[in-house]
């Protein structure tokens, strides 16, 4: 069986970054971190030119990407052409993001990640369906013409998904703890957002088995003085996983840094709510009839309203350690172990440890992105 060690790299492993240790790649996995001096002679080798070897991004929240927009490509086509514009700025694995839309286009969208995982499409990992159980006043860019609750149809549908992780944003006053409860032991992964409920609903929501955030902060109930809100949910919560957005025009920063202070950095992982902006220079495209607009970085309607984003991961990893305060490391793992911990692939993936999959990223001195793996087979940047 052939190997390749990757080499002369600093790597970042679990317990801190180490010096002089190879990377051996197998049939897809990690086989094992080692010293170099300890590697065969005739051993194949990746020279890493002294970067840093990371475990790859993962984006639970990535709608579009070079020039596609998962709404408007619901196929393998589409989602391949979304995992290739990410997979240069280090996103080995990601969720194609469908914002509300009919339940005709959901299942298409549950079929297309079936087939493109059946066909080895790089990097995809499951889907992720951003409505349309969502609240009309806490909207986004969201057609409100979609929305609807969320009842025994939909839920047959949304625990239709044959390959890979289904994750599922809803907001909790558009259904039942119970109805929550049902995805859940179906297997589905659920999180709040664009999302009115007050605190209580959420907890009951959090009590039926609503395990994250979707964009902390955006689209949600906010912490006042007598009304926590879903932001006060969350932050009062331990154990919740939280997904933000750090492009700096999103939320403050000192809001972010605030956050971070509330509750364990492990449970906070980066998101880019990527646009089909991402990987291209024209920076125009069309979102369900509206015209979106990248102005001074961030994707906006007509109105003003913010439409996702133009943030790819390594871009949101260098943000997190500049307007965040965040040591690099910490900022690596919320774009890695974090969201691999929140999908429950914790033991798949994230980390580099023998026995996971070889999604690696190589990083230079700035953290730009200089190639990745993906179950061992390499792409440069």
């Amino acid at each position: 069986m052939s190997s390749v060690a990757l080499v002369n790299g600093r790597v970042l492993t679990p317990t801190g970054v180490v010096e002089g240790q190879a990377v051996v790649i197998e049939a897809g996995r990690i086989a094992a971190v080692t010293s170099e001096a300890e590697l065969p002679a005739g051993a194949a080798r990746h020279d890493l030119d002294g970067g840093l070897l990371a475990p790859g991004f993962i984006d639970t929240q990535v709608n579009g990407g070079g020039g596609v927009l998962f709404n408007d490509s619901p196929t393998v086509e589409g989602v391949a052409a979304i995992g290739a514009a990410h997979r240069r700025f280090g996103t080995t694995g990601f969720l194609p993001t469908l914002i509300s839309d009919e339940l005709s286009v959901v299942d298409q969208a549950l079929r297309a990640v079936e087939q493109a995982i059946a066909a080895g499409v790089p990097g995809v990992l499951g889907v992720h369906i951003e409505g349309p159980f969502l609240s009309a006043a806490r909207k986004g860019v969201h057609d409100p013409a979609k929305f609807r609750r969320l009842d025994d149809a939909a839920i047959a549908l949304l625990t239709s998904l044959k390959r890979g992780v289904a994750l599922v944003t809803l907001a909790p006053e558009t259904t039942t703890p119970e109805m929550i409860a049902r995805l859940v032991q179906a297997g589905v992964v659920v999180a709040a957002g664009h999302t009115d409920a007050n605190y209580r609903t959420v907890k009951a929501a959090m009590a039926a088995g609503v395990t994250g955030f979707t964009h902390l902060f955006n689209a949600m109930s906010p912490l006042t003085s007598r009304e926590p809100g879903a932001v006060g949910a969350a932050l009062d919560s331990q154990e919740a996983w939280c997904g933000l957005i750090v492009d700096g025009r999103h939320v403050a920063p000192a809001v972010l840094r605030l956050a971070l202070r509330c509750r364990p950095r492990d449970r906070f992982m980066l998101v880019t709510d990527a646009m089909p902006s991402v990987g291209l220079v024209d920076k125009t495209f069309r979102l369900q009839g509206r015209e979106i607009q990248v102005r001074n970085g961030v994707c906006v309607a007509s109105d003003g309203t913010l439409a996702g984003s133009d943030l790819d991961m390594a871009q949101a990893v260098r943000n997190a350690v500049a307007l965040l305060d965040l040591p690099r490391d910490e900022a690596l793992a919320m774009a890695s172990s974090a969201p691999a911990a929140f999908l429950g692939l914790a033991g798949r993936r994230g980390r580099i440890v023998p026995g996971l999959a070889a999604d690696l990223v190589w990083l230079d001195p700035s953290l730009t992105v200089r190639g990745t793996w993906i179950e061992g087979r390499f792409e440069a940047a």
